[in-house]
């Protein structure tokens, strides 16, 4: 397929956001996160201090540079497109990068949410975001198409495939592997079988594209909330020791969802996920983050490309 030679593509990258560098702004962040509930100060504390860890989130600058090679990508293909970020919860945001789009010529967009997997109940606001901003552009906006859930594209499977046999060569052989999703609640992960569903094929894929046997990888959470009542198990906390106890010596972690560094990866993996490790006395390692891996932006090229062809609608 290829983008109509009569239509400037746009590609509109979304994902959740940061707070700005020097932080004066986290506790606004957080609200919104939380859907305008305000976080305690306790918490506003506690993310500070994981903020301050990683020397603040690289997020922002990682869509950037995503968008930026997506563009590149569709140019060696011949499309004409160009791309830019949208921001859910902090700026950039989603009307000023449909905005930007806007402005630059485009009058078709294709709208990526920056994960793989799709949850209606959880990522349905990028929909509404982009509605709103349709609504603010009038007569100026582009079409817009939003990509449905992506993780059976090929070289999105592949791409983190090739991390994972990258990571486990400085391993002992037969390491195992954490392939690990942003948990939920379990009355949220009640409500959304397919979403789960989603989540455990895309493990399965890259599980299979990495050769890894069904004994040497396990699906499991990680990053679970500050919320009150269940959440999604096993975690990686409660596997790591297990897996010491069964005789490993080593583990990688390989997140499914996670598409650039970011806090979920610096802090919780980096430094929650290897605290663990090594005080069960493991050596740990991480796959390196997709970030603009070549054929992970082939992937995403790929995804606005199908997308553009979408008739407008909701993620399904």
């Amino acid at each position: 397929m290829t983008a109509r030679a009569d239509h400037r593509l746009g590609v509109l990258l979304m994902t959740y956001g940061s707070p700005a560098n020097d932080l004066s702004d986290l506790a606004d962040y957080l609200a919104a996160v939380r859907g305008g509930r305000p976080a305690s100060d306790e918490l506003v504390a506690e993310f500070q201090r994981r903020y301050e860890l990683i020397g603040g989130s690289p997020l922002i600058p990682i869509t950037r540079e995503q968008a930026a090679a997506v563009a590149d990508e569709l140019a060696r293909r011949g499309v004409d497109a160009v791309a830019t970020v949208g921001m859910r919860f902090s700026s950039p945001s989603i009307a000023g990068g449909l905005r930007e789009l806007a402005g630059l010529g485009s009058t078709v967009v294709s709208a990526v949410v920056m994960s793989p997997q799709h949850s209606q109940l959880l990522m349905g606001g990028y929909q509404r975001a982009l509605d709103l901003a349709v609504a603010e552009l009038g007569g100026a906006a582009p079409l817009v198409h939003l990509a449905p859930a992506w993780w059976s594209e090929p070289d999105f499977v592949g791409a983190v495939a090739d991390r994972i046999r990258e990571g486990l060569q400085g391993l002992p052989a037969g390491a195992p592997v954490l392939l690990t999703a942003h948990s939920l609640p379990r009355r949220v992960a009640d409500t959304e079988p397919g979403y789960l569903d989603q989540l455990r094929a895309t493990a399965e894929a890259v599980a299979a594209a990495s050769g890894l046997p069904a004994e040497r990888w396990w699906f499991c959470w990680q990053s679970a909330g500050h919320e009150p009542g269940e959440w999604m198990t096993p975690d990686f906390a409660d596997l790591i020791p297990q897996l010491r106890g069964a005789g490993h010596e080593a583990v990688l972690v390989a997140p499914i969802q996670f598409l650039a560094d970011h806090l979920e990866v610096l802090y919780d993996v980096d430094i929650g996920a290897r605290e663990q490790a090594e005080r069960a006395g493991m050596r740990f390692a991480r796959i390196e983050s997709l970030n603009t891996a070549p054929r992970f932006i082939r992937a995403l090229a790929g995804v606005a490309i199908a997308a553009a062809d979408r008739t407008p609608a909701s993620i399904a």
